[in-house]
Order: C-alpha cells, then sequence, then structure tokens
C-alpha cells in the first residue's frame, strides 16, 4: 500500500500514539507507546506497507496535545479512516457526534446508530474502534453509569470522562 507515519506524545493521560496515512486521516491510535498495540486494530485493506516514526504528525498530533490541554473539540476535524461493515462504519461516524460531557448509554448508542436493540453490536463498534479519542467511544458507557469495558482500561475511561466533564 503506502508509507504511514507514527508519533509518539507525552499526555496527562500517559503516553498517546497515532498511526496516520500518508493524506492525514488516523488509522490508529491510542494510549500507549507500543505500536505493536495499535497496528492489529488496522483493517488488513488498509495497513501500509511501511510506518516510519516522526516527532510530530502536524494536525494529529496538534489535536491530540490540544484535546489533553482542555481544548475538547480539537479532535473533531480530524479525519480517521476505518473499514468494516456498513453498520459498523456507521456507528462509528455516529461516536463522532456524541460531544465531550454528554456521555452516552450502550442503549442509547444502539438508537443513535438507527438500530435500538442491537446493543451488543454497538458494544462491539466500540470495541472495534481503531481511533481512540479521535472516535470517542470512550463516551460509552453503561446504564446506571458504570464504565463498561475500554481498550487502553478503566481507569484511563475515567480520567477522560473526568477531563470531559
Amino acid at each position: 500500500m503506502s508509507v504511514a507515519h507514527t508519533s509518539t506524545v507525552d499526555t496527562p493521560a500517559g503516553p498517546f500514539t497515532a498511526i496516520v496515512a500518508p493524506d492525514g486521516a488516523v488509522l490508529a491510535s491510542g494510549w500507549t507507546a507500543d505500536l505493536a498495540l495499535l497496528t492489529p486494530q488496522i483493517h488488513v485493506s488498509l495497513m501500509p506497507s511501511e510506518i516510519t516514526a516522526r516527532p510530530d504528525l502536524g494536525d494529529v498530533t496538534k489535536a491530540a496535545i490540544a484535546y489533553h490541554e482542555g481544548d475538547l473539540t480539537a479532535i473533531d476535524t480530524i479525519p480517521v479512516r476505518q473499514k468494516s461493515g456498513p453498520f459498523l462504519q456507521h456507528a462509528w461516524d455516529v461516536l463522532r457526534t456524541v460531544k465531550a460531557g454528554e456521555p452516552v448509554t450502550y442503549s442509547e448508542y444502539a438508537e443513535l446508530s438507527g438500530r435500538p436493540a442491537a446493543i451488543r453490536a454497538a458494544a462491539s463498534a466500540c470495541a472495534r474502534n481503531s481511533a481512540a479519542l479521535f472516535v470517542p467511544c470512550h463516551r460509552v458507557i453503561r446504564l446506571g453509569g458504570t464504565m463498561g469495558g475500554f481498550r487502553w482500561g478503566l481507569d484511563l475511561k475515567r480520567w477522560l470522562l473526568a477531563h470531559e466533564g
């Protein structure tokens, strides 16, 4: 395919790494400095032939830093590229409309995604999201306000929700 780039920045929540396609779209991201934890999340059809490190990824790096410093909307316009079936593609787009400080339950997320009975499918969209932060799956919680799952750990999910609160 092509050469993608990666960069890790230190944030108050821990190291944050992104892998970005040549056109600037985020292919994978999360709170880790270990690239091996991110690359398996990239769909095989989007997998770059090579990933090279850069100190900075331009708008993606700026947005990640700004978000962690308190500009909660800095991530909203960053392009993301993920691939799956029609429901997951749509569900990921819907996640990008959930506003900071206004988390939704898995059942509300399923309803927003157009399939109110598909609560497990909505949870699967969160679990299979490769572009954490930019597709804010941390904003989906269980009924009653408990955290549910999060690839990067429940302590981090709590931190992110408190940061956005």
